[in-house]
């Protein structure tokens, strides 16, 4: 059987009702954003503690992606602060416990928004439930006041993000701050051991971070870069940098495809 050229990206689906009915959703723009980064995006549904590393023996990387779903409070030992928002304990289950394990084995990671907040929990790290009631700290929800608000204003920017120099996220974008967009409740309250922060809001929040002793490439970031990722070019360079980076892993970890009958 002939092997797939390109790097395969585990993206984890959302679990949603449409109706009365259960589904499994993924944002088409997390699937752009994969093929953008030159691999090829592996959607899957669920998953059980005792078939991750299984599903990592597929992956060349893993892209979590954002969610209109909180992580559960009680992942980090709180209750819910707020009960009509929505949770999603069927991703949390397997999600969170993968995470670690993809890092061990040296697989790229890409975590955005709800990723990004998997990430920390997952590694021991706590989040505010609601940032825009934490004082100090400015409403980071995006336009929560406007009905069917049109997607170009929910992902406008919304403010900067200042790197911090020496980090992975300063290499890849080469300058100091760019501007993003903002469109979550949680934050990152306490930061898991072993994570650097790679860039905050003007207000302090951790905006980017990433586990510097991890085996291979890994950045969580707190905004969209895959909302119309082609037309911004730090959102290239990020999608552009994953891709290489699992393309690197593939190239290491894949034997190559040999022609049977040569």
């Amino acid at each position: 059987m002939k092997t797939l050229n390109k790097p395969v990206v585990l993206v984890p689906a959302c679990n949603r009702m449409v109706g009365n009915f259960p589904y499994h959703i993924a944002g088409k723009k997390y699937i752009d954003a994969v093929h953008l980064a030159g691999c090829l995006p592996l959607i899957v549904p669920s998953s059980t503690a005792a078939e991750i590393d299984e599903l990592l023996e597929f992956a060349d990387g893993v892209l979590l992606t954002g969610s209109p779903s909180n992580v559960h409070p009680s992942r980090f030992g709180e209750e819910v602060h707020d009960p009509s928002l929505p949770l999603d304990p069927d991703r949390d289950e397997w999600t969170l416990p993968m995470i670690p394990r993809a890092l061990e084995r040296g697989i790229p990671l890409f975590a955005i928004c709800r990723g990004f907040q998997e990430a920390n929990v997952a590694l021991g790290g706590s989040l505010h439930q609601a940032v825009q009631e934490v004082p100090g700290q400015r409403d980071h929800r995006g336009a929560p006041d406007v009905p069917d608000a049109p997607p170009e204003l929910v992902y406008g920017f919304a403010h900067e993000v200042n790197v911090v120099p020496g980090g992975t996220l300063a290499s890849i974008v080469d300058r100091p701050s760019f501007q993003v967009n903002s469109v979550h409740g949680q934050g990152v309250n306490k930061l898991a051991p072993g994570l650097r922060v790679e860039a905050r809001a003007p207000d302090g929040l951790i905006e980017a971070f990433s586990m510097a002793e991890a085996k291979s490439f890994n950045l969580c970031v707190q905004w969209h870069p895959e909302w119309q990722a082609a037309q911004n070019p730090i959102s290239l360079r990020l999608f552009k940098a994953f891709g290489a980076a699992c393309q690197s892993f593939r190239d290491r970890h894949r034997e190559p495809h040999r022609d049977p009958d040569r």
